[in-house]
C-alpha cells in the first residue's frame, strides 16, 4: 500500500512543502484572527508535524499571534499557509491552509470552529457541526 503525499505552495512559489499521510481533522475557523490574517476565514488541515517537510522555510515569516500559537506565510507574496501551535508536547500536529494545496487533498471539511466570531457577510449552512469557540 503506497502513502499518500500532497504538495502545496504559496502563491509565488518561494515555500514549497508536501505531507506524507492523511490529514488527522479538518475545520474552517471563523475567529477573528483567521478573518484577518487570511481576509475570509482560514480552511485549514492538521497533519502530524513529522509528515510535513518544506522546501524555502527561509522565506516563512512567523508572527506571534498569542502566546499559545504562531502563524506561518510567506515573506515574498504574503500567502497565509501555517498554523502552529507553540506547546508541542501537547500538539503534535501543525495546520495547513488547505487552499495552499496544489494537489487534490481528497478530504472534506469536517466542522466549522469559532462561529461565534463569524462575519456578518455570509452565512453557514453547509450542514457541518458549528461550535461557538
Amino acid at each position: 500500500m503506497t502513502e499518500n503525499k500532497y504538495k502545496g505552495s504559496c502563491l509565488c512559489g518561494a515555500v514549497q512543502f508536501e505531507v506524507s499521510g492523511a490529514f488527522e481533522t479538518t475545520d474552517a475557523c471563523h475567529c477573528n484572527q483567521c478573518r484577518k490574517w487570511t481576509g475570509h476565514f482560514l480552511a485549514s488541515g492538521e497533519v502530524p508535524r513529522s509528515s510535513l517537510s518544506i522546501n524555502g522555510s527561509e522565506n516563512i515569516s512567523w508572527y506571534h499571534s498569542s502566546e499559545k500559537v504562531r502563524r506561518g506565510f510567506c515573506s515574498k507574496c504574503g500567502s497565509s499557509l501555517f498554523f502552529d501551535p507553540l506547546d508541542t508536547q501537547k500538539h503534535h500536529w501543525i495546520g495547513i491552509a488547505l487552499g495552499s494545496f496544489d494537489t487534490p487533498t481528497e478530504t472534506t471539511l469536517g466542522q466549522h470552529i469559532f462561529v461565534a466570531e463569524k462575519g456578518d457577510y455570509y452565512e453557514i449552512n453547509d450542514g457541518l457541526p458549528q461550535n461557538e469557540h
